[in-house]
């Protein structure tokens, strides 16, 4: 018999979801359920999607409710809520705020008689076992975790949430002086400001206070408040040519650019990206600084 599973939440981590339930034979996907209006959502494989508010009437056909919403403001609602009625499973991964979200739904999960699984994806997650593994076999050695340079979803959505935002991207990007210090075996004491620098893309609402939403995003407790943080406003249209340009490009497309990037390593120049703090830290052996993002 296979278990039956609903998804709650349909953007990128519902619709991953759905994608590793279809490879798992024991397993059938029932429901997705969402906040959005259900005719408007369209499945990869062509499940029932239901609003939310229905979720507690179908109690006897789910065994397992995935959460696959953010961690900023729904799952610290969303899992020690719906684990009094179903077996769930989240992706929490607010690293400080873990201790906290453990105890409201371990309560919950006890009162309803059922199962909870908190933080599971890659950090808090399959990182953590990577971490457990290394820890208990170099008893005497430090372990570092460094993202990026790459995309973060959970931070991305946490920037959307702050009203007069309409989109927005966060990069991770690790800092270099950080990187090589561990890659040498100097096993650095280093601060969450000094492991990595965020980046943030922003598409503001008509009319919406580009300072105050600025502020926002760099006091943001537990996402960028201990971080170097850089905020770029642009376009919706900058913001969506840049996805096609990645959703497009093929191999053919970088190969293309070898004659270019040969001639410029002919001139014998190096050009770095950087935070706009970091850049300015190191101005004097910078021949020239220019913005990115106009």
């Amino acid at each position: 018999m296979s278990i039956r599973v609903a998804i709650l939440g349909y953007g990128n981590l519902g619709r991953g979801m759905e994608c590793a339930v279809k490879q798992n034979d024991d397993m059938e996907l029932v429901a997705v359920f969402t906040r959005r209006d259900p005719s408007t959502v369209k499945t990869l494989t062509d499940v029932k999607v239901y609003n939310a508010d229905q979720l507690l009437s179908m109690q006897d056909k789910i065994d397992v409710l995935v959460l696959c919403g953010g961690s900023a403001t729904d799952l610290p609602k969303q899992t020690a809520e719906y684990a009094k009625y179903f077996n769930v499973v989240d992706s929490f991964d607010t690293h400080a705020k873990i201790p906290e979200h453990f105890a409201q739904v371990d309560a919950a999960a006890k009162e309803g008689g059922k199962v909870a699984m908190i933080s599971v994806g890659w950090d808090p997650g399959m990182f953590s076992l990577n971490r457990l593994y290394a820890n208990a076999i170099l008893r005497d050695g430090s372990d570092y975790t460094f993202w990026g340079k790459g995309v973060s979803q959970g931070h991305s959505d946490a920037i959307r949430r702050i009203p007069g935002v309409k989109d927005a991207k966060q990069y991770t990007i690790p800092v270099e002086a950080a990187l090589e210090a561990v890659r040498n075996c100097e096993n650095p004491v280093l601060t969450t400001r000094q492991k990595h620098t965020r980046e943030c893309f922003v598409v503001a609402e008509v009319g919406a206070d580009k300072e105050q939403i600025e502020e926002q995003i760099k006091t943001m407790p537990n996402y960028f408040a201990d971080y170097d943080t850089t905020v770029h406003f642009i376009t919706e249209e900058e913001l969506q040519e840049e996805r096609n340009q990645i959703l497009t490009a093929q191999p053919e497309d970088i190969q293309a650019l070898g004659d270019l990037v040969e001639a410029v390593l002919k001139q014998r120049n190096i050009c770095v990206v950087g935070s706009e703090s970091a850049l300015e830290k190191n101005r004097e052996i910078l021949k020239q600084i220019e913005p990115l993002v106009q």
